[in-house]
């Protein structure tokens, strides 16, 4: 196949993770034939920096060219007080927006090489293996009226929370699919016994649940949802979401999984003339300006990602499973990053993309 992908490494430490994952991206065509056409864009606080925009117009125009897109991170410390509409997030919304990408799949396991580097007690997290699916378009991030105004006591900051009967049917749909490939079990999250939002987000995943009768669905609050995912995390198998909760919640499995960098996710939306789904990949954590330029943060998230859009996007289940087990391997052998506590002296980011793509 030939694949062409646009890659946006972003900010900080974004270029280094992004860098590690292209690497395993060449060495899979390599190994199974296949070729790549790659672009690259701006994206985030770089392109405020070069054009003024967080998401240009040309970063725009490639995303709808490409079959699927890889990021990094975006985010810079120096656009803190930035108004929202000026910040390097608002380039990452714009891009969710225009590739229609609805439904962000975020993994959740936790390797057993990787057991004591969750601060969690072993008997709990061993074993965890699940997927937040998170409606990635809608709700408080997107609806409008939003903004601040005013000025003094009386300054007063609004954000709107909202949804449809046809955004809510359409991710529990994907979701419900996901849980029948999996154990058949689909948990949705919600704040209904408050928000008039989750009351419909409830209703509307009921008359869903009717057409997928193979799978047990179980409501679970959302405060609920953050002490179970750490109390008796193996409950979970698909765990369906709105966007702002699912932000929340699957950051929280980082504990799960040992270390945030270890979380890839993939955005899904409708499918292309190409046949292949529009797809944007990216590790869950953020830019971490802290380590940037050190060579010492995690890529696995990022090649993760990679993993997930051979999968996803273009239906290449032989070359993900590679990209999996030579992660696999890669932890096995404990050659990985400080977060992830090795026995020995830490890799860098490059040795552990190295060893990756050894092991394929």
């Amino acid at each position: 196949m030939q694949l062409n992908l646009l890659v946006l490494p972003g900010d900080g430490i974004g270029a280094e993770v992004t860098r590690e994952a292209v690497r395993v991206l060449e060495r899979v065509a390599q190994r199974f034939s296949h070729t790549l056409k790659l672009s690259e864009g701006l994206l985030g606080g770089v392109a405020i920096h070069k054009t003024g925009n967080p998401f240009p117009d040309e970063t725009a125009r490639l995303a709808d060219a490409a079959d699927a897109t890889l990021m990094g991170a975006v985010g810079l410390p120096e656009f803190d007080n930035a108004p929202p509409s000026e910040r390097p997030e608002r380039g990452l919304l714009g891009l969710r927006k225009v590739l229609g990408v609805y439904a962000n799949l975020r993994p959740v396991r936790t390797h057993k090489a990787l057991i004591d580097s969750s601060p969690l007690k072993n008997h709990l997290v061993e074993g965890t293996d699940m997927i937040i699916v998170r409606e990635l378009t809608g709700g408080i991030y997107y609806g409008t009226p939003r903004g601040v105004s005013g000025s003094g006591d009386g300054e007063r900051a609004v954000n709107t929370m909202t949804y449809t009967r046809a955004e809510i049917a359409r991710i529990a749909r994907m979701a419900f699919h996901l849980a029948r490939q999996r154990r058949k079990k689909l948990a949705s999250v919600d704040k209904s016994n408050v928000l008039e939002c989750s009351q419909l987000w409830r209703k509307v995943v009921v008359e869903v649940a009717s057409e997928f009768p193979d799978v047990a669905l179980e409501h679970v609050l959302v405060d609920n949802c953050a002490m179970q995912l750490v109390l008796n995390p193996k409950r979970f198998d698909v765990v369906l979401t709105e966007n702002m909760f699912g932000d929340i919640l699957s950051d929280e499995g980082a504990v799960l999984a040992g270390s945030i960098g270890m979380l890839p996710s993939a955005s899904i939306g409708d499918k292309k003339p190409s046949g292949a789904w529009v797809g944007l990949y990216e590790p869950v954590h953020g830019s971490a300006p802290d380590i940037a330029g050190q060579n010492k943060a995690n890529p696995l998230g990022a090649i993760g990602s990679v993993a997930a859009m051979l999968e996803y996007s273009f239906g290449l289940a032989r070359e993900a499973a590679a990209v999996h087990s030579a992660v696999e391997e890669v932890l096995n052998s404990g050659r990985v990053t400080a977060d992830l506590k090795p026995a020995g002296a830490p890799a860098t980011t490059g040795q552990v993309g190295q060893a990756v793509c050894a092991a394929i």
